[in-house]
């Protein structure tokens, strides 16, 4: 069975001196959104990874140092988000218009 890890949450036996987590929330109208799809493409806007939120709007990635895009889908509509990673932990924020 295929799946995607548990989103959100502590970062038990992960080593942030050697790893690059990218790490946060979607939201929108001041509520976090469970069940969005979150999609990590690269600085040439091409696919690498997807999740879906949790119950509480969290999404993870494991990526290397850079330059990243985060798009959110969901039924409420869709955001986007660009950081520029770094190794350790890289927490943001995806507002859906």
């Amino acid at each position: 069975m295929c799946g995607a890890p548990k989103q959100g949450g502590v970062l038990d036996g992960i080593d942030l001196s050697t790893q690059t987590v990218i790490q946060g929330s979607v939201w929108h109208d001041g509520a976090p959104v469970a069940g969005a799809y979150v999609r990590l493409l690269d600085s040439t806007d091409e696919f690498t990874a997807e999740v879906v939120t949790s119950p509480e709007g969290e999404f993870r990635f494991f990526a290397a140092p850079g330059p990243w895009k985060l798009r959110a889908l969901a039924a409420v509509g869709k955001g986007q988000r660009t950081l520029s990673a770094e190794v350790g932990l890289n927490e943001t924020t995806v507002a859906i218009d």
